[in-house]
Formats: C-alpha cells, structure tokens, sequence
C-alpha cells in the first residue's frame, strides 16, 4: 500500500510557488482539506478565513450542495460531450443565461476551461474577425503595464508583467503595453490618450484589439478614472479596433454586479471570463462577443471560427455555472456585495488611518488592495531587500499564523490583495479587517528590525506571488 507523500517529496509541482516553501523539510504552505462558508481547513486541522476566495473565484464559498448536486446529476446523466460537432443542453442553458445578464448584444459564448484560455480565444476571435472583413494585417493588440491576462503565450504576450514573459521569449509579436490606471503612482496624466496614441504609432489598421480589465488586479485594484472607458470605447471605434473587457475576475459579482462593463457603463466586444462563473466549483472559462462578430464569422456555408478544445463547454462545468447563477440570485448575493461595500470600504480606510505602513487604499466591491510604503508622506517605497523581508519575511507568513488567507504581491509596489467569498458577511469581514490590523500593526518594527541585515539578492519573478 502507499504511504501518504508530503509537499515536501516534491511529487506535486505547484504554480507560481517557490520551490523553497513546499520541497524543504518543513513546507510552509498550507495543505488543505476542506471549506464550508468563507473558512478552510488545513490537513492539520487549523481554520482559515479565505480572504482572497481562493484565487478570485469562490463566490458564493464552500459547502454548496446546490452546486455539488448540479455536478452529481450531469454527471449521472450525461458526463461529457463535446461542443464540437455536437451540442449539449448544459451549454446551450448557459450561453442563455449569459446572453439574458451580459449588456447590450454580447448574445453569443464561446466556453473554454480557464481565463488564459479565454484570452487566448479572445484573440484568435479578434484576428479572425478582422480577416472576415477584409483586414488581416490587423494583428496587434494594446494592453496595460503590469497587467495580467494569462500564461499561454498568446495571452502572455498580452499581460504586460516581463518577470513572467522574459523567460519565454520570444513571443507572439504585435503587444504593444501602454500606461495603466494607477492614480496612486500615476504613469500617465491621460490613460485613454495613452492607447489612442499606441493605435496611432502603431498604424491603426494594423491594430486588432485593445485588452483591458475592468479593475486591473496586478499592482493592486487599479481603478478607471471618470470617463476612462467611453473614451477608450470612442478610441476603439474611431481606429476600427475591438475592445476587449478581460473580466477573468471582475465579471460574477466581484465588483457587485454581473460585468464590470456593467458597473463602468461601457460597451465591449467582447468579454472574456472565468473563476466566478462556477465559483470555481468547475474548471469553466470562455468569451462573450456581440452579433457584429457572429455575424462575420457566418456568411458563407462552410464558414466556423476556426478555434476549438476537446473540454470546452463541459458538461458538468456547465451544468454546476447555471446552478451558481441560480444560487446568485436565491442569496441576492450581488446585493450582499452591494449592501456591505461602503462598510468595508470604510473598515480598511480606517486601517489606512491607524498605520502609516498603508500608503494606499483602492478597491470595488469585495475585491481591494492596500498598497505598502515607508514613507507615507512622501510616497516612497522599499527596496528590494526591505520588499523580501517585508512580503515574504513576514506579511506572508504572520497573515497565514493568524489563520488568514490573503496576497502579498509586489508585481508594482507591494499590496495586500483582499477578495473574500461575495457571500461574508460584516462579522466575516469584520474577522478580515481585525487580523489585518494586527499584521500591519507589527509590520513596522518587524522591517526595522531587519533593514540592518545585509541585502540578499532578490530571486526572479517577486516573492512567490500568484499572478491572476
């Protein structure tokens, strides 16, 4: 019989990780066993309150029988079939509960098994759409620095991280990455013109698309200024190129309503998803795109997007997201989001208040970010040493000792990422925002403590930061 292996027999890879933190003698991460509500447990028995739902995506958190019994049905009656040269109701159900919640046209889906692979169909969607119509030479895309968008290396060339692209080069050509939204540390006084003026250098007609999240994650919840994306929308349409709205983590409630393109007003092309559409109860991505585009792709007889995955649209995953819509909008979990977002707005503004390690506070929603400085007067960050010792020494691991899951990531300045399940209530985040306070309470002397140390050097790709 086998016995049981631990992270640390270095069987298991896992993403993102450093191999330091899981093939030592004592691992550092946590194994886990199981949820029920906005908590995990560990094999050892220790609770978590996930803050971060555990990569943007549990929505309505664990336990949900409505969803597992959705999968035990589907899976009992039909457990797979293609969408390739066949159909299936769990598919055809969803693309109709989509059509009837996503705004304007955006009538027709396209599903996939992640958000890289949404992306990467996104693209291959834009180029051949621009080739139906006689402009094939449009092939590059426009993004924003620091931006994620996925790890397939068309999707990469897209997110605009080179910690995570410069090993693989080279890439797809043709991304161009512009000035993100970042009002905090501006690198731009017009992000809209900015990409206006990326299309213009790069000669619009060779252009395909313009790639952008509602709230950019990476660098921390970065905000659209008033305005910002019914000017990109008018930029779009002036130069005859697709917007794009990537809502891999926006879209399904993160930001308290279906869409992103629905809380900022605008209308994509196309938009891609994932995660929350089955609260990650199933692997499920995919794109939804307006009829303008369906209707170029259909006119002739033989004409097919020519794209397609043997797991896409599965069955189960399809049948588990229409019962995660269903428990939506049974638990009004939307307006769960709605009703609390003020008040947890303001709980992390006053921890903005009571430590002066916060230099930033921005977020929607249940989806924020606390940016951290040295210096708050002056905005000045830490360096790469102060960064490790400050993420990885200690933030990291002490949020993890007080039996909370949140991110630490430095893929801009160094943030604490916050997403809890769309159904915590305020006790829930209340427990959120106490041991946060505790942790950034004992930030400052921990970095003091360790500024005297001499400097290591930093190893690639930040300290082991998750980039979706």
């Amino acid at each position: 019989m086998a016995t049981p292996n631990t992270l640390a027999d270095g069987h298991l890879w896992l993403h993102f990780t450093r191999t330091a933190d899981w093939m030592g003698p004592e691992p550092s991460v946590p194994v886990l066993d199981h949820g029920q509500g906005c908590y995990v447990w560990d094999i050892a028995g220790n609770r978590y309150l996930d803050g971060l739902s555990a990569l943007f995506c549990v929505q309505v958190g664990y336990g949900r029988t409505e969803l597992v019994d959705a999968a035990t049905a589907q899976m009992s009656r039909l457990p797979f079939a293609t969408n390739w040269a066949t159909a299936h109701q769990p598919a055809i159900d969803l693309a109709t509960q989509l059509a009837e919640r996503f705004p304007g046209d955006l009538n027709h889906a396209f599903f996939v098994n992640s958000g890289s692979e949404a992306v990467e169909s996104a693209l291959k969607l834009a180029r051949q759409y621009h080739a139906a119509r006689g402009e094939p030479q449009r092939y590059k895309t426009v993004s924003r620095h620091y931006a994620y968008h996925g790890t397939t290396l068309g999707a990469l060339g897209v997110t605009g991280l080179e910690s995570l692209s410069d090993p693989f080069e080279p890439l797809v050509p043709g991304h161009i990455h512009v000035a993100n939204t970042n009002a905090y540390r501006p690198q731009t006084n017009d992000p809209a013109g900015a990409i206006e003026e990326a299309i213009v250098e790069a000669g619009p007609e060779t252009v395909s698309a313009v790639f952008l999240e509602p709230v950019q994650n990476a660098g921390g919840c970065f905000l659209p200024p008033d305005g910002y994306f019914q000017r990109v929308r008018d930029i779009c349409d002036r130069h005859g190129v697709l917007l794009v709205s990537d809502e891999v983590i926006c879209a399904f409630g993160r930001l308290g309503t279906w869409t992103g393109a629905e809380k900022y007003g605008y209308m994509p092309d196309i938009i891609t998803f994932a995660k929350g559409v089955t609260s990650a109860y199933a692997p499920l991505g995919g794109m939804v795109f307006r009829s303008e585009l369906a209707r170029a792709l259909n006119k002739e007889p033989t004409d097919m997007f020519l794209h397609g995955s043997t797991w896409g649209g599965h069955p189960v995953a399809c049948a588990v997201a229409s019962a995660n819509i269903e428990v939506f909008e049974a638990d009004d979990v939307l307006g769960n989001v709605r009703r609390n977002e003020q008040w947890f707005a303001d709980q992390l503004q006053e921890l903005y208040e009571r430590h002066d390690i916060v230099g930033d506070v921005r977020g929607t929603g249940y989806f924020w970010a606390l940016e951290l400085v040295k210096d708050r007067d002056r905005k000045v960050g830490f360096d790469d040493h102060e960064t490790e010792q400050l993420l990885r020494g200690f933030v990291s691991r002490r949020m993890i000792e007080l039996g909370l899951i949140c991110r630490a990531d430095d893929r801009d300045e160094p943030v604490i990422q916050v997403s809890p399940p769309l159904v915590a209530d305020r006790a829930v985040l209340g427990e959120l925002v106490d041991v946060l306070d505790q942790v950034l309470g004992e930030s400052r002397a921990r970095l003091d403590e360790h500024r005297s140390a001499p400097a290591p050097s930093r190893p690639a790709g930040g300290p082991g930061s998750i980039p979706a």
